[in-house]
């Protein structure tokens, strides 16, 4: 019984790191990943779908990103659907591809992007405490003897310092990342 709530609450804080980690990845860092362009919806065969459902997306260098339709129709979809998602690229049509060029980044918006970061590490501790918090709840609930009740609190409290730990570890890196000039 009471090992369930430790995993389940292991389980809710992870999520909230990958949350994190995800949010983390979409900032644009100066270098090109398929990953700034692949969830961008773009309108094709009659209905909305994802840049990555219709393209294969490579990156050719660190300041290009290249989308390949799979079907040269939607071509002119994607271009538009990447200047519609207002993320500051500009796509220009080459034949049969999309080319992406990354502009350069300027110090203040480094500045504004590792800001961006704080933010959604600051929103992924926010839910690793909250999991805390409710874990911390069913344990109480749980009606256990005090001994283990105590023994899962530290349980719960060193998954949630390992949680917030991973915040910060990739947080640094993010940021040493946006900060570094190419």
């Amino acid at each position: 019984m009471s090992h369930e709530i430790v995993s389940a609450t292991q389980s809710k804080m992870q999520k909230a790191v990958d949350h994190t980690l995800h949010e983390f990845d979409n900032i644009h860092t100066g270098k090109a990943t398929p990953a700034m362009v692949e969830n961008i919806q773009v309108e094709a065969y009659g209905s909305s779908m994802r840049v990555k459902d219709c393209a294969a997306i490579s990156t050719p260098d660190s300041r290009m990103i290249v989308i390949q339709p799979w079907d040269k129709g939607v071509i002119q979809a994607v271009a538009k659907g990447i200047q519609v998602a207002n993320i500051g690229l500009n796509p220009s049509i080459d034949g049969g591809l999309v080319r992406v060029p990354l502009p350069e980044m300027s110090r203040e918006r480094r500045e504004e992007f590792v800001k961006v970061a704080h933010r959604h590490a600051e929103e992924g501790k926010v839910g690793v405490r909250k999991a805390r918090h409710d874990g911390l709840d069913q344990i109480k609930k749980a009606g256990l003897p005090e001994d283990e009740a105590k023994r899962l609190e530290k349980e719960i409290q060193k998954v949630t310092d390992q949680a917030t730990g991973e915040i910060d570890q990739h947080l640094a890196a993010k940021e040493k990342d946006l900060l570094e000039v190419n």
